[in-house]
């Protein structure tokens, strides 16, 4: 099966553009419910699935083992307020990319100084600022994809028969290679902390 470059690239650009975060705004100023709470999250995140209608993008199951190995404070009378879906939604990008151990030693230090306080400072401002900078990244994203898959089309020119995976092949090695010098950095970083700060 030949790749059509064009319809390749076309889908992953309007994939990367389908890409939102949550606002602030969009979650509901009363508390939730567990399965209000992960009626909403599948409903707002449905668009990163890699299956939509199939996958299911946080369970109960998740949500209380959460919360049981404190990467998330308890509910409130079995409800979850609008810091709790932050925390849940920031636990859903890095659960990905970061071990559990990685992200309670981000999270906690959160928790711990904003989650509850009515400070300066907030989690949703906190959350506001982090989701702004990602998404004035997107467009730099998308040329750096760009350029890999130009780079993986020119390569492998003379394999009859092969070139197609090959060159696919190329793209998804240069795209791993990206996320796994990323994540190397992010558990660099994420020592360099713990050990400047050890609790």
């Amino acid at each position: 099966m030949t790749l059509d470059y064009d319809d390749l690239i076309n889908s992953i650009m309007s994939s990367l553009d389908r890409i939102n975060f949550v606002a602030p705004d969009d979650i509901p100023n009363i508390d939730l419910y567990m399965d209000q709470v992960t009626g909403f999250i599948d409903k707002r995140l449905k668009n990163s699935a890699r299956h939509q209608g199939k996958d299911r993008l946080l369970t109960k199951t998740m949500i209380n083992n959460y919360a049981k190995n404190d990467l998330l404070p308890p509910p409130v009378r079995k409800k979850y307020s609008r810091e709790h879906m932050l925390i849940l939604i920031f636990i859903y990008y890095f659960k990905n990319i970061m071990s559990m151990d990685d992200i309670k030693s981000m999270l906690n230090p959160l928790t711990e100084k904003y989650f509850g306080k009515n400070g300066d400072l907030t989690i949703e401002d906190i959350y506001k600022e982090v989701t702004e900078m990602g998404m004035a990244q997107q467009e730099s994203l998308k040329e750096d994809v760009r350029e890999k898959y130009e780079k993986a089309q020119a390569a492998f020119k003379d394999n009859d028969g092969d070139e197609d995976f090959l060159q696919t092949f190329a793209f998804i090695c240069m795209l791993s290679f990206d996320v796994y010098i990323k994540k190397l950095m992010i558990e660099k970083i994420i020592d360099g902390y713990n050990e400047k700060d050890p609790d």
